[in-house]
């Protein structure tokens, strides 16, 4: 298989597993770079190799879409916050051996394609500025009968991953995403 150069990520991919390096390999050929915490956990060793490359490189974080998965893209956002992110919807991370078995390595090369090709960038902490709750509430995105299908819609809509309440209003303020633009898509979708 010939692989296209322009299209390999210049960025270091941080992944949670050998496999997922491997479906990034099938993706993007050889020449595309991870960094695997071996799981969900953040050893001290990865942790170094990471602030060591934090000088020259930039990151992409792409765990999977579960919960162990957005418990470690936490701790990497702290250790580089610079970091962008990449989110896979869970359907499309799915097994089709082992339903229970949710992963970046079951991603098809599209899907994971398409999420680096909407990556995210953080703002720092000085520049978020945060919608208040108060708001999410009115617009029915907390605290309403249907708030977790509206969530997700607003999520997928905005490549944000899964979010439940309070995730929501911090990724809004971290990629710096305006009321007006969440209210569009509800709208839109009215």
């Amino acid at each position: 298989m010939t692989y296209d150069i322009k299209d390999v990520p210049r960025e270091i991919i941080i992944v949670e597993g050998r496999d997922d390096t491997k479906r990034l390999i099938e993706t993007f050929g050889p020449q595309v770079k991870t960094i695997e915490t071996g799981g969900s956990a953040l050893s001290r060793k990865v942790q170094a190799e990471i602030k060591a490359l934090a000088a020259d490189y930039e990151f992409i974080i792409l765990t999977d879409p579960d919960y162990q998965g957005q418990r470690l893209r936490n701790l990497l956002s702290q250790l580089v916050p610079q970091a962008k992110h990449a989110f896979i919807e869970p359907e499309l991370a799915r097994s089709t051996q082992r339903k229970a078995s949710l992963g970046v390595e079951h991603a098809t090369p599209e899907t994971i394609r398409q999420a680096l090709a909407e990556v995210m960038t953080p703002s720092s902490q000085e520049q978020m500025e945060w919608i208040p709750l108060h708001q999410l509430v009115q617009l029915g995105l907390i605290g309403h009968p249907q708030a977790n299908l509206r969530r997700q819609l607003i999520a997928k809509e905005l490549h944000l991953g899964y979010v439940n309440g309070k995730q929501l209003q911090k990724r809004l303020a971290q990629y710096q995403i305006r009321l007006e633009q969440i209210q569009a898509i509800l709208e839109k979708e009215e």
